[in-house]
């Protein structure tokens, strides 16, 4: 499809669930044709339960209502929670629904990682949060920090031919072709954005190239608030050339991570990033799960895709990259608190000791980080199916084959 500027949007910046998940059940209840919704989680809380009365209410009053999770992220939900939806008319597609083999989930890779709300191919919502109560504050201390943007315009219709693209059966025989996003623009009016989307198929690098891209691009500050931040080297080096070259470029990373590992692996790179002058804070009051970043004045991003492997080389993900600068102060002012009050600056790299250990540890990291993208093709590529949940017995069909 079509990835090209589009002008003329309006877009308003959506903080944590508190913000998002009323806004999502508001639009709903205002969609009088078409609504849908792609998301990695799904869940049977206080909030899949909202969001599912009011997709059941909108598909009886007659809006059509197509509702896609993925299979790893939103496994276990009951008959009695999918039923409902089902035998009032909601369309509920799953992506990549595998059994367990010995207790153990057999579809861990290529996951459909997107949260999307589309209505009337008019308005639409995308970001990072899941449908699930973990996105709220009154869940206590692990309760996620993300963002979503609100699009009224053009670019929501460019969402809803995306969405309507996964439902669709799979076009066989046809060439597959390998198509560039479109550059960045120099010069592009208030309002104006894009979707840059990352698939197994004809889009392996859109979003990391777009990162890239906005990075080298900057003249005087980036700000990425990331969760899951292992990048690619080419990302990698991009971000310490600007820094090096007299941009201020800051990242916020998680210093309450919701899994260790990540932490673990983001200060693998703070060496190599701290001693080419990026500033990094990590942000300590609750798991960080934003997927954003600001570049100068006007541009930004905001979506599901990480910076790290999966994202980059694997799951299926979805951004937008905005050149808007009510927007991009928006985001720069939610960041700014979260740095001034709930982050704490990572120290400058000791040189005492440990210089074998550091050698070989950077050594494995850089090389791993170079390989990674191609080694990705040796993971299971199994062909993702999307399946619809009949309203009849339960039953399960197959509506088409997707990558």
């Amino acid at each position: 499809m079509n990835v090209q500027w589009r002008s003329g949007n309006r877009f308003e910046l959506l903080e944590n669930g508190e913000e998002f998940f009323p806004r999502v059940i508001e639009l709903v209840g205002q969609a009088r044709k078409e609504v849908l919704v792609e998301t990695f989680i799904l869940f049977d809380d206080k909030v899949g339960q909202q969001i599912r009365e009011a997709l059941i209410a909108a598909a009886r009053r007659g809006v059509q209502v197509e509702l896609t999770v993925d299979g790893y992220g939103s496994e276990g939900l009951s008959e009695e929670f999918v039923g409902g939806m089902t035998d009032a008319g909601v369309g509920f597609h799953v992506f990549d629904p595998r059994p367990r083999v010995l207790g153990m989930r057999t579809n861990w890779f290529r996951r459909m990682h997107r949260k999307i709300v589309t209505i009337d191919g008019e308005r639409a919502l995308i970001g990072g949060i899941n449908y699930s109560a973990d996105h709220l504050a009154d869940f206590g201390p692990e309760a996620k920090q993300d963002y979503a943007v609100q699009i009224d315009g053009p670019l929501a219709g460019d969402l809803r031919e995306f969405a309507r693209k996964m439902l669709a059966p799979a076009k066989r025989g046809l060439p597959r072709l390998r198509r560039r996003p479109p550059p960045e623009a120099d010069l592009v009016e208030p309002g104006t954005g894009r979707l840059v989307f990352r698939d197994n198929g004809q889009h392996r690098d859109d979003i990391e190239r777009v990162y890239r891209t906005g990075i080298r691009s900057a003249t005087r500050e980036i700000l990425i608030a990331n969760a899951y931040f292992f990048p690619g080297f080419r990302l990698l080096h991009d971000l310490a050339r600007a820094a090096r070259r007299g941009v201020r470029v800051r990242l916020i990373l998680q210093g309450q991570p919701d899994m260790p590992v990540a932490k673990m692996a983001a200060g693998m790179l703070y060496e190599y990033l701290l001693e080419a002058g990026v500033e990094i804070y990590e942000y300590c009051q609750r798991p960080l799960h934003g997927k954003v970043a600001i570049v100068d004045d006007e541009w930004s991003t905001i979506g599901s895709s990480n910076l790290d492997p999966l994202s980059l080389s694997l799951n299926l993900e979805a951004n937008v990259v905005v050149r808007d600068p009510a927007l991009n102060q928006a985001l720069r002012e939610s960041l700014e608190r979260l740095m001034a009050h709930h982050c704490q600056r990572a120290p400058a790299p000791s040189r005492s000791g440990g210089t074998l250990r550091r050698l070989w540890t950077g050594v494995f990291v850089f090389h791993f980080l170079r390989r990674f993208p191609a080694w990705a093709g040796y993971f299971p590529a199994h062909r993702s199916r999307l399946k619809t949940i009949s309203a009849d017995a339960f039953d399960h069909s197959d509506v088409g084959e997707t990558s």
